[in-house]
């Protein structure tokens, strides 16, 4: 396959490779070969949509509410559909005999390349070959190119290239299959097709244009929409190419959909393949640029953590706040395309310090959407802002009542009306955008509201214990959903005792800094003076469960009184084996968690507990978590990196390769967006050494055995840090015009001046921690 396309496919570190078509696989490769581009996403199916295969092509923020429990992302048309038959038999591995399958998923160029050769019912051989691309230039463009060659004899083709809107969204629970759009409008001419859909609930438009195009015996003409049908001769190849566009009614006024539509697909036709892809690949090489990380000792570990780099690559949205990042990103139906806290703790991260601009754009889908959390509150007799547990396109809770369990049975989900700490997850990313950007117009005019709203529901869902003289959160899921209606949950209620205080420093700061427009917010959301005296009164009496005894983190109240089982079993992917005796149905009887849970709280506030604390605390919940979410290894690898836990790296592989080897058993439904960015973290913030200490930059890092070098770069203040660590040496520089620029960072824990464009050099001294 390699030779078919070698003057442009990128080298074999660059490639994800499909040998052979294993149907049994098929669901889970559609995932690993997605394409996207923030704009769209496109499953990894065959052109030809076999027997079995899923075909998903979602529009980011497009949900539809008909025959839903709940609205969900729509399963819009596929553009990306091809059928070939020969003598009246389709080109299909399931429907022919496959004599060879080979496909690259080329991540540095958002591009699959596929070559099968097919064999019908007399062994005559048929060789079709293809690639296609969502553009990173044009997030409204898409382009396929297939080649079908007859190698044993003369045969009749007809062929088939129309958009596919015979796709359906998969059901769940009782559902059923479902269709959320119908054709409004359809024409075409010559080459030319066009084809308007609308969303059954909500109306929106999906408004798609295609041009095709034929290239045999060395002449190019259009191709028709209808089924064609050609004569091909032994040994000859017929070229197939097709240029399609979309757009919706949230991109155009509806009334020049169509024209809009048209217009930016003839001018991309007219360019042709080779100038669309070149613009492609460039907009590829400036996300690499940032995005890529080096591991020259572990290439293969460089390779996995490049596809799921690559998988946050194309579903970051700059849409003014109109989508985020779903649980499944844009690869699939997984949670209904629902957002939650996955995006602002484990994928914000990595478009923070890698793209800031998207970062900002997709923080501005949860400030779009405050007025819908302020009703949330209200309705739940509380003040402020409380973020829905699952959230779509309107901002309202969209989480159903009803899912499936660990076990298989249905079962009533509560996170919704307990699970709160989203609401202080959020106010923790925008805070992290604004310390490590120092974006204070953002904060002014968005994340100051925020982050002042959010501490309001806080301050009002507290109840003061007379006879303890604090103050509690009472029944609440905390991040460990195997127990419900917890009090005091250690990680919800230190998040929002750091929320009260944040929101109080940055009002007070940007009172000093910017008067006027701090005073404007206030006077828009009705602060009032002794709110901010209320707030810090209720932090400083807030139950944080220091456990004192032992020096370990008590999770919520009582938690050291239930059974306490430990694990003793791993399976296969040496993930933990329930033990004997437990179920998903009385597990909330012990104290196994589901994931990382006061662990997570360890990360994120690394630098508020001492070491005695963090160590305990870590191993005490690392013999007790069954990681039954895939966020969970991550943060263990990096917290237990950090402990001197040997299992470290054996987390972070589980992060790493979750989809890549289909470690959950459920990748089909979609690639995990939460371990995308906890596996990044888990080498950056990790193995790197990289985080944030008193509002400084710190770096100091603990690679894995094996490791000698990682190279990597960093958006800091909006300056480009290009960062090589190694066992007890870092390399450092950043670029700038005006040479008396400098920033403060600390490297090894000693606070260092950084100048402009010098590469500067530091090593460890004393022993490596």
């Amino acid at each position: 396959m390699k030779e078919c396309f070698k003057k442009i496919i990128s080298e074999d570190e660059w490639l994800i490779e499909e040998n052979g078509f294993k149907r049994n696989l098929q669901g889970h490769r559609e995932s690993l070969f997605a394409l996207g581009n923030g704009y769209v996403g496109s499953r990894g199916v065959l052109e030809e949509i076999p027997y079995d295969s899923y075909a998903g092509t979602y529009i980011a923020g497009v949900f539809d509410d008909t025959g839903a429990i709940v609205t969900e992302l729509v399963n819009a048309p596929n553009p990306f559909f091809l059928r070939i038959t020969c003598g009246g038999e389709k080109l299909d591995p399931v429907a022919m005999d496959v004599i060879e399958h080979h496909r690259a998923l080329d991540m540095r160029k958002g591009v699959i390349f596929r070559r099968t050769v097919y064999s019908n019912h007399k062994k005559e051989r048929f060789a079709y070959q293809s690639m296609r691309f969502l553009s990173m230039h044009n997030k409204h463009l898409g382009v396929i190119q297939a080649r079908f060659t007859s190698l044993d004899a003369s045969t009749e083709i007809t062929v088939h290239a129309d958009m596919d809107s015979s796709v359906t969204n998969a059901g769940m629970l009782t559902e059923g299959r479902k269709r959320h759009f119908q054709a409004v409008e359809l024409s075409g001419a010559k080459n030319m097709r066009y084809m308007c859909f609308q969303t059954f609930e909500k109306n929106i438009l999906l408004s798609y244009a295609g041009r095709g195009f034929i290239e045999r015996r060395g002449k190019k003409k259009p191709a028709g929409w209808n089924i064609m049908k050609f004569k091909v001769k032994k040994g000859e190849s017929i070229c197939f190419t097709k240029f399609f566009t979309i757009y919706t009614s949230y991109d155009v006024d509806p009334k020049k959909l169509r024209s809009v539509t048209m217009k930016d697909l003839n001018r991309s036709a007219k360019l042709g393949v080779d100038k669309l892809m070149a613009k492609h690949a460039k907009a590829w090489r400036e996300k690499w640029r940032l995005a890529n990380i080096s591991i020259p000792e572990a290439p293969d570990i460089e390779k996995a953590l490049r596809f799921n780099i690559y998988h946050m690559l194309i579903c970051g949205n700059r849409e003014k706040g109109r989508a985020t990042i779903g649980a499944r990103t844009l690869s699939a139906e997984g949670y209904r395309g629902h957002v939650f806290w996955d995006f602002e703790l484990f994928n914000l991260p990595f478009y923070i310090y890698t793209d800031p601009e998207t970062a900002k754009h997709m923080l501005l889908y949860r400030y779009k959407r405050l007025d819908q959390a302020r009703e949330i509150a209200l309705k739940r007799g509380y003040k402020g802002a409380m973020f829905p547990w699952e959230s779509a396109d309107t901002g309202e809770e969209a989480t159903p009542a009803w899912s499936k369990g660990l076990d298989g049975s249905v079962i009533k989900i509560y996170t919704m009306e307990m699970e709160y700490h989203i609401t202080a997850d959020i106010a923790y990313g925008v805070n992290h955008y604004y310390t490590a950007t120092g974006d204070k117009d953002f904060m002014i005019r968005y994340g100051l509201e925020i982050m002042l709203e959010t501490a309001r529901f806080w301050a009002s869902i507290v109840r003061y214990n007379r006879k303890k003289r604090r103050y509690e959160i009472k029944r609440v899921i905390g991040p460990d959903e195997f127990h419900e209606e917890t009090n005091n949950n250690a990680y919800t209620n230190i998040l929002a005792k750091w929320n009260l205080l944040r929101a109080i420093e940055l009002y007070r700061l940007f009172c000093r800094e910017n008067p006027k427009e701090t005073k404007r917010v206030a006077k828009k959301i009705n602060l009032k003076n002794g709110e901010l005296k209320d707030w810090r009164n209720i932090a400083a009496r807030l139950i944080t469960h220091i456990y004192k005894k032992n020096n370990i983190i008590e999770a919520f109240d009582g938690y050291f009184d239930l059974k306490d089982i430990l694990i003793t079993q791993l399976d296969p992917n040496l993930m933990p084996i329930f033990p004997k005796g437990v179920t998903s149905r009385n597990v909330g009887k012990t104290q196994l968690v589901k994931q990382a849970d006061v662990v997570m709280l360890l990360y994120l506030f690394s630098d508020i507990f001492g070491d005695t604390i963090k160590k305990k605390s870590y191993f005490y919940y690392a013999k007790r978590t069954m990681h039954k979410s895939s966020l969970s290894p991550s943060v263990h690898a990096i917290v237990g990196n950090d402990a001197g836990d040997p299992k470290a790296y054996h987390y972070f592989l589980i992060s790493l390769y979750a989809d890549l080897k289909n470690i959950h058993g459920n990748s089909p439904e979609g690639i995990h967006a939460a371990s995308l960015g906890g596996t990044w973290q888990a080498a950056v913030n990790g193995f790197g050494g990289v985080n944030i200490k008193q509002g400084i930059l710190s770096i100091n890092p603990k690679l894995p055995i094996g490791w000698d070098k990682m190279s990597f770069s960093l958006k800091w203040k909006g300056f480009t840090l290009s960062i090589s660590v190694f066992q007890d040496k870092v390399e450092l520089s950043f670029e700038s015009k005006k040479k008396k620029d400098s920033l403060r960072i600390r490297v090894f824990n000693i606070l260092r001046e950084i100048n402009a464009n010098k590469r500067l050099t530091f090593e460890r001294t004393g022993r490596r921690p």
